[in-house]
C-alpha cells in the first residue's frame, strides 16, 4: 500500500522517475485520454453508454424477482406505490448532489474520492476498505449466483439446481465478463448497452401487459378504496423499513461517478446521464409494480419467489419463458456493470496510495485497468466460496448507506471551505439538506431496529483503521518491505504488461466550454 503514481500534467513527459518506478509509460498510447503523451485512460464512454451504466447498475434482478420487500412493510398497495415514488425522488435528489460533486472533483472513484478530498485520507480509506472487503465482492457474487440460478432452473424443473453447479456457472460468468472488460472498454460498454436495452424491453413488456390488464378492467387493487386496504395494521416502524427497502432497490445510482475520467465531456454527460437515467428507472419501477398488481393480489405477490415469472405464467401463456430469460440477461448485464465500475474504484484507491500501487496501472495498448479488474475478480470468486454472503450483505448495507449521507454532507462542507471553487453545476443547498433529513431518518431507524447488525457493520468498517495506519500513514517502512513489494510489483507489471497512466492536473474544461455550462444553470445557481 505504498504511494501510487504522481499526477502529471497533460503536456509533461511520461518518462520521469523511471529509476524509482519500473516500466513507466512510453509515449504514443492513449493520447485521446487527454494527455499529449504516454499511456492513459481513454475517454470512450458517451452519453448513451453513461445512461446504460446508471440504469444497468440500478436495475438488477430485484424488480423481476422480489419487489415484495416494499409491499410487505408498506401494508397496502397504495402506500407501497407512494414509497416507490418518494424513494425515486430522493434518489434523484442524491444523484443531483453527486452530479455537482462529480464535475467539481472530476476524478474517478466516486464517493471515495469525494470523501477523501473533503474529510481526509482516513475517512476515504474506510469507505474504500468496506467496499473492497465486503460490499462489491458480495454484491457481484450474489448477482452472478442469481444469473446462474435462472439459467440452470429450466434444466431442473422438479428440484433446485445443485449448489456446486450454481457456483461454477457464476464463476464462468465472472471470468467471461472480466476478460471482456480487460480486453476493451468499448466492448464492456457495448455489453452494458445491449443488456440494459434488453432489461428495459422486458420491463416495458411487463408495463404494456399491465396497461392491457387495466384496459380490460383488471384494476381492482388500483382503485383508491382497495389500494389502501391493509393486509396488516399500519406501523411507523414498518413504513420506515419499506422506505429503506425502496432506497436499497435504487442502489447503483452513484456508479457513474466511479468512471468520471473515462466519460466523453464529463461536464455535460455526467449530469445529463443522471438526469435521464433516474427518472427512467423511477418510471419503470413504479409502473412495473402497478402492472404486477393488475394480475396478482398482494397476497399472491408476497407468496411468489419470482414475481416476474409468476406474472408471465399468468399473462404470457406459452411465451412465459421470456421472463426467466429476462432475469438471466438482466443479472448478466448487472455483473458486467458492477465489474466495470468497482474496478475503477479500486484503481482510484491505488492511485491515491490507499491500495497496492499495482492496481493503479493500465495495459500499455488496451488502456484498461487489468490489475484492478483481476483483483475484483479474485475477491468475488473468494466470496463464491463462502456460505455467508447474504449475512455479510446485511451487515454492511447500513455502512454503504451511511457513506451516501457522508458524501452529500461533504457537498455542504466543500461549499463552506471552498466557496470560490469552480463548479460547472451548482445546485441549491436545499437539495442536500432534504436528502440528509431523509437519510438521517432512515439511519436512526436502522440503528433503533437492528442495533446488533448495524454495530457489526461498524465494527467491520473500523477494522480498516489499523490497516490505514500500518499500510498508508506509516511511510518509513523497513527497506526490505519496500524492496519485496517493488519486486512483486515489477513482476506483475511484466505479466500483465501494465504501466502507470498519465494523469492530467488541470481539471477545468476548456475556456470555450464555460458558456455552454452556464446554460444549464439558473440565475440563482440551481440546476435546471
Amino acid at each position: 500500500m505504498t504511494q501510487g503514481p504522481r499526477k502529471r500534467s497533460g503536456s509533461g513527459s511520461s518518462g520521469g522517475d523511471c529509476q524509482s518506478e519500473p516500466l513507466h509509460a512510453q509515449s504514443g498510447d492513449g493520447k485521446d485520454a487527454g494527455a499529449n503523451s504516454g499511456v492513459a485512460l481513454k475517454k470512450q464512454i458517451g452519453l448513451v453508454s453513461a445512461c446504460g451504466i446508471v440504469i444497468g447498475n440500478i436495475i438488477g434482478s430485484g424488480i423481476f424477482v422480489s419487489p415484495k420487500g416494499v409491499l410487505e412493510n408498506a401494508s397496502s398497495v397504495g402506500v407501497a406505490i407512494i414509497v416507490w415514488v418518494i424513494t425515486g425522488v430522493i434518489t434523484a435528489i442524491g444523484a443531483l448532489c453527486y452530479a455537482e460533486l462529480g464535475v467539481t472533483i472530476p476524478k474517478s472513484g466516486g464517493d471515495y474520492s469525494y470523501v477523501k478530498d473533503i474529510f481526509g485520507g482516513l475517512a476515504g480509506f474506510l469507505r474504500l476498505w468496506i467496499a473492497v472487503l465486503v460490499i462489491y465482492p458480495t454484491n457481484q457474487a450474489v448477482i452472478a449466483l442469481t444469473f446462474a440460478n435462472y439459467v440452470l432452473q429450466p434444466l431442473f424443473p422438479s428440484c433446485l439446481p445443485p449448489e456446486n453447479g450454481l457456483r461454477l456457472l457464476a464463476a464462468v460468468c465472472l471470468l467471461l465478463l472480466t476478460w471482456v472488460n480487460c480486453h476493451s472498454v468499448r466492448w464492456a460498454t457495448c455489453v452494458q448497452d445491449v443488456f440494459t436495452a434488453g432489461k428495459l424491453l422486458a420491463l416495458g413488456l411487463i408495463i404494456i401487459m399491465g396497461v392491457v390488464q387495466i384496459c380490460k378492467g383488471h384494476y381492482y387493487w388500483l382503485e383508491p378504496v382497495h389500494a389502501f386496504e391493509t393486509f396488516q395494521d399500519y406501523d411507523v416502524g414498518l413504513i420506515a423499513l419499506s422506505f429503506l427497502q425502496g432506497s436499497f432497490a435504487y442502489g447503483g445510482w452513484n456508479f457513474l461517478n466511479y468512471v468520471t475520467e473515462e466519460l466523453v465531456d464529463p461536464y455535460r454527460n455526467l449530469p445529463r446521464a443522471i438526469f435521464i437515467s433516474i427518472p427512467v428507472v423511477t418510471f419503470v419501477y413504479v409502473f412495473a409494480n402497478v402492472a404486477y398488481v393488475t394480475a396478482m393480489s398482494p397476497q399472491e405477490l408476497l407468496a411468489s419467489n419470482a414475481v416476474a415469472v409468476t406474472f408471465g405464467e399468468k399473462l404470457l401463456g406459452v411465451m412465459s419463458w421470456i421472463m426467466p430469460i429476462s432475469v438471466a440477461l438482466s443479472t448478466f448485464g448487472g455483473v458486467n456493470g458492477s465489474l466495470f465500475t468497482s474496478s475503477r474504484l479500486f484503481f482510484a484507491g491505488a492511485r491515491e496510495g490507499h491500495l497496492p500501487r499495482l492496481l493503479a496501472m493500465i495495459h500499455v495498448r488496451r488502456c484498461t485497468p487489468i490489475p484492478a479488474l483481476l483483483f475484483t475478480l479474485i475477491s468475488t470468486l473468494l466470496m463464491l466460496c463462502t456460505s455467508d454472503i447474504y449475512t455479510l450483505i446485511n451487515y454492511v448495507g447500513f455502512i454503504n448507506y451511511l457513506f451516501y449521507g457522508v458524501t452529500v454532507a461533504g457537498q455542504i462542507v466543500l461549499r463552506i471551505k471552498e466557496p470560490d471553487m469552480y463548479r460547472p453545476i451548482k445546485v441549491s443547498l436545499v437539495w442536500p439538506v432534504i436528502y440528509l433529513l431523509f437519510w438521517a431518518f432512515l439511519l436512526v431507524f436502522s440503528l433503533y431496529s437492528e442495533p446488533v447488525v448495524c454495530g457489526i457493520g461498524l465494527a467491520i468498517m473500523m477494522t480498516g483503521v489499523p490497516v490505514y495506519f500500518l499500510g498508508v500513514y506509516w511511510e518509513n517502512k523497513p527497506r526490505c518491505c519496500d524492496i519485496t513489494i517493488g519486486k512483486m510489483t515489477h513482476l506483475c507489471q511484466k505479466l500483465c504488461l501494465v504501466v502507470y497512466p498519465v494523469m492530467e492536473e488541470n481539471v477545468e474544461p476548456p475556456p470555450g466550454d464555460e458558456e455552454d455550462e452556464k446554460s444549464i444553470q439558473t440565475a440563482d445557481g440551481t440546476c435546471t
